[in-house]
């Protein structure tokens, strides 16, 4: 497997039954809460506001209570990059007539994370944690649901350890329930089909979080790749939100699309879906420390069908009306991730100058070569199109929060690369590293992960301009077949971004 971590064999549908003791070995009320946790973003107030893309509360504010705030601002955030639970109108309804308070729960502490609520957040987090493994909890998909966004909330604040272990018993869990078959959103559905569309959304939305924390931090191994689903796709965002639910289809329909003659349209989830799959076929190779150029070979063909088969309203991130489309974002996201995954270590491009960039995986050590090949040209395309997919006019704190460890995969990429003696390209260059430390910064205001990126990647920025201005200074050739225009206008545009970087982080 490229990633470093030991591939489990298939999961059973027999798997271990869901324990919460596994996790938690102690009954209080705030299990998670030690003297050195205070100090967790979890329980810091940043406020956001309209400079840092965050949902801007007006006059109406003192109207509305704290948790209804909580819940605005998790169906304006977190939603459009998890689309899973109900819609709001929907699901609040549906909590009116069943016992949904651990999904409420859930939801009103990674609301709160994008906004002021003082001291509540830590009470709302104790609540979300305390309802989830309660023993007399319903083991059902929307058990899933609120354990999937607290997990994915504790991951974006770096408390990847405690993350992952919900993750472990959300997968049993999922599995236990069944979730994985074609039967589970009809049999739980109840006649309605947005509940249905729901549940296929949990499944697979599941499936991505678990490839997305396998891929980004390389300590687990994807484990619901192997596990066989059934499950139907979903359908386009809009016609969730609407209720407008067609006749789904399966992933044996998506696979069989260009040989089958039919004219079908899949929904921009299923390009999703068919990204993390590519992701975990990576996952898979053998674990040598170097994948042969065979496999290398088989799986970039995966990514670039991916990419080549994409109908035309597919290949960028907007809709038809122009606004963003967060699950086609996400699947170039990861495209471009496992492109970068998959050829860096045979590139030939030194990746020794960032090594301090270990906010979301320890550095993996890259020997530099004479020349540039073509490994080195899939990884420096790759992290250029993250680059340009901060330019989206969206607020930056409405993506997933996986973008920070994809927006550092492409920062180290492009520092590795600035770090060279000399690069033609050097202008372009010092934009995208610019544009990549803006976007942390902006997703720094929500999430604890994206600010240890952030800092690590401008001291790595600092650290290579220092040592170019001192090549500059030392070495008299270095500027040959520079004219002294060249010269001032390249060391002025050096000398501004590193301003810029020293005042925005």
């Amino acid at each position: 497997m490229l990633l470093g971590a030991t591939v489990a064999s298939p999961c059973p549908p027999s798997v271990a039954a869901f324990n919460p003791s596994l996790v938690f070995t102690e009954p209080p009320l705030t299990p998670f809460v030690t003297p050195a946790m205070h100090s967790m973003q979890l329980y810091r107030n940043p406020f956001l506001n309209a400079s840092n893309g965050a949902l801007v509360e007006g006059s109406f504010r003192s109207q509305r209570s704290l948790p209804d705030r909580c819940i605005d601002s998790f169906y304006f955030h977190f939603f459009p990059g998890h689309p899973a639970v109900l819609p709001k109108e929907h699901l609040l309804k549906m909590a009116k007539e069943r016992t949904l308070e651990h999904l409420i729960a859930a939801m009103k502490w990674v609301g709160s994370l994008y906004i002021d609520v003082g001291p509540a957040r830590a009470s709302f987090f104790d609540e979300a944690v305390r309802l989830i493994y309660a023993p007399d909890v319903t083991k059902d998909g929307f058990l899933v649901q609120a354990m999937s966004i607290v997990l994915i909330g504790l991951d974006g604040s770096r408390e990847q350890e405690r993350a992952r272990e919900i993750l472990s018993d959300v997968e049993r869990l999922a599995v236990e329930i069944g979730l994985y078959t074609r039967a589970y959103a009809t049999v739980h559905g109840s006649g309605n089909p947005m509940l249905e569309e729901s549940w296929r959304r949990t499944w697979w939305d599941l499936l991505i979080v678990d490839g997305m924390v396998a891929g980004v931090h390389r300590a687990t191994n994807f484990l619901l790749y192997d596990i066989d689903a059934d499950v139907a796709l979903p359908c386009e965002e809009r016609q969730y939100l609407s209720g407008n639910i067609p006749q789904p289809m399966y992933m044996e329909d998506f696979d069989d699309r260009i040989f089958s003659g039919e004219e079908r349209e899949f929904s921009s989830f299923t390009y999703r879906i068919a990204a993390i799959k590519n992701l975990g076929r990576m996952m898979r190779l053998p674990n040598n420390g170097f994948p042969s150029d065979e496999n290398i070979d088989r799986i970039e063909s995966h990514l670039s069908n991916w990419r080549l088969h994409l109908p035309a309203s597919k290949r960028n991130c907007l809709t038809e009306d122009g606004k963003l489309d967060e699950m086609m974002f996400q699947g170039h996201m990861i495209i471009h991730a496992c492109s970068i995954m998959l050829h860096q270590p045979l590139s030939q491009l030194d990746t020794s100058p960032a090594r301090e960039v270990t906010a979301c995986a320890p550095h993996r050590a890259v020997q530099s070569g004479d020349n540039f090949n073509i490994h080195t040209r899939h990884i420096v395309t790759a992290a250029c199109e993250v680059s340009k997919l901060v330019t989206y006019n969206v607020p930056i704190t409405t993506h997933t929060h996986f973008f920070t460890c994809v927006l550092t995969m492409s920062s180290i990429v492009h520092l590795s690369k600035w770090a060279l003696y000399f690069i033609a390209d050097e202008d372009d260059l010092r934009q995208q590293i610019r544009l990549n430390i803006g976007a942390l910064n902006k997703l720094s205001a929500v999430w604890k992960a994206a600010q240890k990126a952030s800092g690590q990647v401008k001291e790595v920025a600092q650290a290579i301009y220092r040592t170019k201005k001192a090549q500059q200074q030392e070495n008299p050739s270095y500027w040959i077949g520079f004219t002294q225009e060249q010269i001032i206008s390249s060391m002025a545009a050096d000398d501004g971004i590193m301003g810029e970087i020293n005042t925005i982080l």
